[in-house]
């Protein structure tokens, strides 16, 4: 299963979560984030990993020359659309992109069939709340292009390899403080995700 480690903030994390086998690293671009990089800040950090590494950048409420600007400045290689973005904006993104639902009831998760897309939990704030889904949601279902976000942590994230998902999404609960990770949280949530049944 493959691994994203998001709220990335500086180059020690970075290679550290690369060293331990994190497929994905997100960079949060949305200022009221605890976890917010510059583009300047994340373009530094990139510059510096090594290939094969997909550098992802976390949008909220940015119209496509926003995304487009901070994309080209911080070399990200995939935008995540953590908004309800319009088709028109959409189509006028320049990198490949998915969009996150925020799903509330069980039949959000149905929405986006057949693309990949992240599903996380609704909540009223953007990210990093810690909030699970009902992973009963997601039993009988073909969940081969999801990547779950949303409360996992190394302690539980073992409960998703049975629903078959492309993919995890991590951050606060593999921090040591916001923004910072801890190695050991980090690393032992990455093995016990990627474990085989």
């Amino acid at each position: 299963m493959r691994v994203k480690i998001c709220g990335i903030t500086n180059l020690e994390d970075a290679l550290m979560a690369i060293d331990a086998g994190a497929d994905a690293l997100g960079f949060v671009f949305y200022p009221p984030s605890p976890r917010y990089i510059t583009p300047e800040n994340a373009q530094k950090i990139i510059s510096k990993l090594p290939p094969f590494v997909e550098k992802v950048g976390l949008f909220v409420n940015e119209d496509a020359n926003g995304i487009n600007k901070m994309s080209e400045e911080s070399k990200i290689t995939l935008a995540q659309i953590h908004f309800e973005a319009s088709q028109e904006t959409l189509d006028a993104i320049k990198i490949p992109y998915i969009e996150v639902i925020r799903a509330q009831k069980e039949d959000d998760i149905k929405l986006l069939a057949g693309t990949y897309r992240l599903v996380d939990a609704y909540c009223e704030a953007y990210g990093g709340m810690g909030k699970r889904l009902n992973l009963e949601w997601f039993k009988g279902k073909d969940n081969s292009h999801i990547i779950l976000a949303g409360g996992l942590s190394a302690e539980n994230v073992h409960e998703t390899l049975k629903y078959g998902f492309y993919g995890v999404d991590v951050s606060s609960s593999v921090e040591a403080s916001k923004g910072i990770k801890d190695p050991e949280k980090s690393k032992t949530f990455i093995k016990n995700a990627k474990r085989t049944l």
